[in-house]
Parts: structure tokens; sequence; C-alpha cells
């Protein structure tokens, strides 16, 4: 198909360059205007021209640095969604969304799915090739609505889904705010013990001289390090965020690792009800939306973060393939719940396993909330202990000392 080079301008009156392909100028022209903006010149691309608009495409993606937020991609799929429900062609819902939305990042993108589907690609195609900003989730929902007809009703789906992931989210986030902001004040107390008050001291007892006490000798030499030696502390600590993370790429150690968390107090209970919630949430979306189960159980497994609760999902998956049910498996890891196997069992007798995975996501949505705000709640006096101990010894380390000092006078 004919390749077509134009400039045209935008509603800001801006010269925009670039290739659409088409199979005549007429088509063209047509299909630059569906974009939102006014062709001046229309003619047939050559390399020169394709090499070109390549260079600004490239550009723009520089200008526009920090990518698409989450939260845009679920104001456009709700708008996507209620465009189609309202009988307007792909093509001109995209069009309109490009034409409300301001120079950003996820509008040239969106004009980039546009021209892609232009060009013959079905939608899920055109996303595909963002994989940052539309995942194997989205993209293979996005498939199974465009088989099935209902892309619309997909689209709901996909923006109500990922609208309750950014909830949870945003509640851990909110319920963090005060404990980080006590270990940030804690912090900088301390600091500023070490670098200002610390050496007025070590000062004083240079002057008369004597052994010190261990807890203050230790003190001072921690002040002198965070004065003289601070770059040591952030190189160590870069080595070791480094060494960490490579270890971790190791599949058997991550593996390992991933078994100890789930033993860990309060913690592992947490890991296995985020990881329930998120099985059930994502295997429901996309069953519902028509999916085959096969390679929904694979979507799903990249969406858990343990590896422990994703090879439960791969012997799921080894026993849906040989003909058998998700409750046995599930079962035999003994990682779920049995309250959840349970719910899995009679969905699957009932023949409403979508369903029922979405009650079961609703139910440790809360129990994930409770269960954070739990460990918070703990968290809380903990924190406060913890620098009441700190504050107290350095309190107790520069005036411990002082009671010997007479001593040292006399001497």
């Amino acid at each position: 198909m004919p390749k077509f080079a134009y400039k045209a301008l935008n509603k800001e009156g801006k010269s925009i360059f670039g290739v659409v392909t088409a199979d005549s100028q007429a088509l063209a022209i047509n299909d630059v205007r569906a974009l939102g903006l006014y062709p001046t010149n229309v003619r047939e691309a050559t390399r020169r021209d394709e090499k070109k608009a390549r260079k600004e495409k490239k550009g723009l993606d520089e200008l526009y640095f920090g990518g698409v937020k989450q939260k845009e991609i679920v104001v456009m799929t709700r708008q996507l969604s209620t465009l189609i429900d309202a009988g307007l062609p792909l093509l001109r819902c995209l069009s309109v969304l490009v034409a409300q939305l301001k120079p950003c990042k996820l509008r040239d993108i969106i004009k980039e799915i546009s021209s892609d589907i232009q060009g013959g690609a079905t939608f899920s195609e055109a996303l595909a090739k963002h994989p940052r900003q539309f995942d194997r989730l989205y993209v293979n929902m996005v498939r199974a609505g465009e088989v099935g007809g209902m892309l619309e009703v997909v689209l709901q789906r996909l923006a109500m889904f990922m609208e309750r992931r950014e909830a949870l989210k945003r509640r851990v986030k909110a319920a963090l705010i005060y404990p980080i902001a006590v270990i940030v004040i804690a912090f900088s107390i301390v600091m500023f013990l070490l670098l200002k008050v610390v050496p007025v001291f070590a000062d004083i007892f240079e002057e008369f001289g004597g052994d010190l006490p261990w807890p203050t000798q230790f003190l001072i030499t921690c002040g002198d390090f965070a004065i003289y030696e601070w770059w040591k502390g952030i190189v160590a600590v870069s080595w070791f965020v480094i060494a960490f993370k490579l270890v971790m790429k190791i599949k058997i150690v991550g593996r390992v690792v991933d078994r100890v968390v789930l033993k860990v107090p309060l913690v592992g209970d947490l890991v296995i009800k985020v990881s329930v919630a998120r099985f059930a949430r994502t295997l429901g979306t996309l069953i519902n939306s028509g999916v085959p189960i096969l390679q929904a159980l694979k979507i799903t497994r990249e969406t858990i973060g343990n590896c422990v609760v994703q090879y439960a999902v791969d012997k799921v998956h080894d026993s849906i393939r040989e003909g058998d049910t998700i409750a046995a498996p599930l079962d035999e890891t003994k990682v779920f719940p049995p309250m959840v196997v349970n719910m899995i069992d009679v969905g699957e007798e009932t023949g409403s396993l979508d369903a029922m995975l979405m009650k079961v996501a609703d139910i440790y949505d809360e129990e994930v909330k409770m269960a954070v705000e739990g460990m918070l709640t703990l968290l809380e006096p903990a924190i406060i202990i913890c620098l009441g101990g700190v504050i107290g010894f350095i309190v107790v380390a520069l005036y411990l000392p002082i009671f010997t000092l007479g001593d040292q006078i006399n001497k």
C-alpha cells in the first residue's frame, strides 16, 4: 500500500509533519483530517520523508519525559468505551480523543494507534506496539472484545479493573504517609544531633582527657563518620542495592526469598491475600471478557509477583490443559486458603466461575485493606519506640561522662 507524506496544521496552528498509509491521495487527506489536523500538503512519501517522520516521532518521545500515568490510561479507556457505545466508528472515536487531549505522550500514542489502524492493523495489534502503556492483559482483553463484537463492554470492564487496582494502591500509599513522615522526622533529628550536638560534647570531653565510656565513644565515632566519611555510607548502600538486585535475578534465590517471605508473620499473610486478590480479579475479568482459559492463566501468572504463587498457577494451567479442574491443583499447593478453593470449586460446578472469582477478589480486596491498616497500626508505636530508644541512647551517651567529670577535674 502506498505511503503519503503530509504537512498539516493542528488546532493550535502548529505545523505537523508525518506519513500515513492509504490507497490514494484523497484517502490520505481524509485520514489526516481524521487525526484532527488540517492538511496543507499531501504527496507520495520518499524514504527521506519516512526517515524524517521517524526522527520527529523520536523527538516527541524524548520531549514528553516521564511516560503515561496509569490514571490517564483509565480515563482514556472509559472515554473510548463511551464513544464506541454511542455508535461512533473506532477511528472517529480515536480522533475525538486526540482532539480533546492537550499535547502529551498519550496523545501521540493515540495518533500512532490511529495511523496503524488506517494501515490495516487491528486495534489490539496497534495497542501491542506500546507494551509500556498497554500490557498483555489490556491487549488480550481488547482482542477478545474485537473477536466477540463487544469491544465497548470489554473496555468498560478494563476501566473498572484498573480503577479498582489503582484504588487499592492509593489506599496503601495514603496509609503509609504517617509512618514515612515519622521515619523522616526521626532521621532528621538523629542527623542533627550527630552533626551539631555530638561534636560540641566531643570537644568538651577531649579537653578533659581520660577514657570515655563505650556508648559515648561509639556515638562520637558515628558523629565523625556522618561528618567526614558520609560518602562511604552512600557507596556502601548503593553497592548493596545493586548486589541485591543482581542476586534476586537468580531464579533459585528468588524462589527461596519468596518462600521465606510467606513464612514471616503478618507479612506472609498479607502477600498471600494480595496475590489471591490479583489472581481472582485478573482471571475473572479475562474469562468474563471471553479470553480462553489457558491464555488467561498465562496472563494472570505475570501479574503475581511471588514465585510460590506463580508455581501454583502453573499447576492449575497444566491441570486445565489435561482436562482437569482449577480447584483440585489449587488445593494441592496449600498456598491458596481453603475458602478460596471451595468458592472456585462451586463456581466451576455451577458454571459461574467468572462471577465467583470476582466475589473472591472483592472479599480479599477488603482483607488486604484491613491487613494493611492492622500492620500500620502496629508499625506506628514500633517506630515511636525505636525513635525514643535511639534518642534516649544519644542522651545517655552524651551525659554519661558528665557523672565522672568531677573525678577527671580532680586528677
